[in-house]
């Protein structure tokens, strides 16, 4: 019912989640559109401030180079105009240069308010007007002085000139490349036309073109310009989106951790609480099914108090075995190891099954290398993960089959313990599921055998801990191998004196280990 409960839980907490996104979601969806409504280029106003303020960097990281070029234009424009008229435009340039800049600076300050966004835009629109109407008077000015034609090429240069740097500045807000471009394309225009030749109004179609194709290139250098700043504002989203699940991913943790804490503390108590009366039960059921007080008349209950002492047999094995296994996933079995030998291992555990096997009239032959060296380990633990594969194999090896174990040396200079049955095998999609705890397999379900499915979790989960290895090898009809393997660093040398454990503190390793 708990389970049921718990089941219920987690998938209402899962849905809600998916919920939450998709809201989310939508929210995000629906203000994106509400933004790129509410503007005059679609531009979602958090995008309009990064361009706004891209293009006053640009502005102002360029602050002396237009200077520069209204200098060089000046002083090469005295070999055909005066040079007063030169010197009076140039004048004017660092006038509205000096006033532009001024300005630019002073919106810089103002696009942390979004309210100001198209004020800001109107002035710094203003600024590129300024910029195109005095580059105007520099192309008109000179009509009634200069009449060679070398004059117009210059011109004509020096108008590509203005409008590439424009193109460059401007590729944030393609609004202010018409802005600074227009008033000059148009007074070359009317300059080249007070002209009456081909070549005059070749360059006129030209500059008409240029001013076309920089137009068309701004409008491209601004669309990269949306598409660095969509990727920026995506990665944040992910990062917050990451940073969120990471939140979840902690608490979630959090809870397991509290939720693994309070499985332990139960077990821990309810251990005590379970085994007292199970100690009562065992013995004295124990005692009736061997009449130890005298015979009983009836029969009947000789046979009710043997299922009694085997239903709390079974029962005690359940609870240690659950135990085992809580101790080792929390990282409290504590491994106490001394040299053990390994065939003597098998052999004792052999001799404890002997009439398990021998009930259902199952042969267990027994085998063993030569010159096999005692191993660093805890003898419990290596009895209990024979014990439990024996168990296995003779639950699943039919009456009249046979079990073998072997113990041995592997290729790589360690020992290994084996135990192969002639069962029924396990399917080899299954063996997963049967390692992992409480997992069962359909030979187990179909002969409805008892079991909790914790041994071979519980073997796997002592092998690592010895840092050996556990396999496992089936097929069908065949039967079963298990075996487990001990490295070579813990094998002993037979020369080296054995060393006395220390009770009072934890062993892992033996000090002398032969080199693997």
């Amino acid at each position: 019912m708990n389970n049921g409960s718990s089941q219920n839980s987690m998938d209402k907490t899962t849905i809600n989640h998916a919920r939450a996104n998709r809201r989310r979601e939508v929210a995000r969806t629906v203000k994106d559109a509400r933004e790129r409504l509410g503007t005059v280029e679609g531009v979602r106003p958090s995008f309009e401030a990064d361009l706004i303020l891209m293009f006053v960097k640009n502005r102002l990281s360029v602050a002396y180079a237009t200077p520069m070029i209204a200098t060089v234009a000046a002083t090469v424009s005295t070999y055909w105009v005066p040079v007063n008229l030169a010197i009076g435009w140039l004048v004017v340039m660092l006038l509205a240069h000096s006033l532009v800049i001024f300005s630019t600076k002073r919106m810089e300050k103002s696009l942390a308010q979004e309210g100001k966004l198209r004020s800001i835009r109107r002035v710094l629109f203003a600024g590129d007007m300024l910029y195109g109407l005095v580059w105007a008077a520099f192309f008109i000015s000179g009509l009634q002085f200069a009449t060679d034609y070398s004059f117009d090429v210059f011109q004509f240069a020096t108008m590509l000139i203005v409008i590439a740097m424009a193109t460059m500045l401007s590729s944030p807000l393609p609004g202010a490349l018409l802005a600074a471009t227009t008033p000059i394309t148009a007074a070359l225009l009317f300059s080249f036309w007070q002209f009456d030749g081909m070549h005059h109004y070749a360059m006129g179609l030209m500059a008409i073109g240029a001013q076309v194709f920089f137009f068309v290139l701004s409008k491209q250098l601004h669309n990269s310009a949306l598409t660095l700043l969509e990727y920026r504002a995506e990665k944040d989203h992910l990062i917050s989106e990451m940073e969120q699940v990471n939140a979840i991913s902690q608490e979630a943790r959090r809870r397991a951790e509290d939720a693994n804490l309070a499985k332990t503390r139960f077990l821990a108590t309810m251990s005590h609480e379970l085994r007292t009366p199970l100690n009562a039960i065992l013995g004295f059921s124990e005692v009736m099914k061997d009449e130890v007080l005298g015979p009983m008349q009836n029969k009947t209950y000789v046979d009710y108090s043997r299922d009694i002492n085997q239903s709390g047999e079974h029962l005690l094995n359940l609870i240690n075995e659950i135990l085992d296994l809580s101790r080792i996933e929390a990282g409290r079995y504590e491994l106490q190891e001394e040299p053990v030998c390994l065939r003597d291992v098998a052999a004792a555990c052999k001799h404890m099954m002997h009439m398990r096997a021998a009930a259902k009239n199952i042969e267990v032959h027994e085998s063993y290398e030569e010159g096999l060296n005692k191993v660093w380990a805890d003898e419990k633990a290596l009895r209990q993960m024979v014990l439990n594969l024996l168990a296995n194999a003779i639950k699943f090896t039919p009456a009249g089959g046979e079990i073998s174990i072997h113990v041995g040396i592997d290729g790589s200079g360690g020992q290994y313990i084996s135990v192969h049955d002639t069962g029924a095998g396990i399917p080899e999609e299954e063996i997963p599921v049967v390692l992992q705890a409480f997992g069962q397999g359909t030979q187990a379900i179909q002969g409805a055998e008892q079991g909790t499915g914790l041994g071979l979790s519980i073997v796997q989960a002592l092998a690592q801990m010895h840092e050996g290895e556990f396999k496992l090898t089936s097929e069908l009809g065949k039967g079963t191998q298990a075996t487990i393997s001990l490295p070579a660093k813990r094998i002993l040398n037979h020369t080296d004196p054995i060393p006395t454990p220390d009770p009072n503190a934890r062993k892992t390793r033996a000090p002398l280990l032969r080199a693997g």
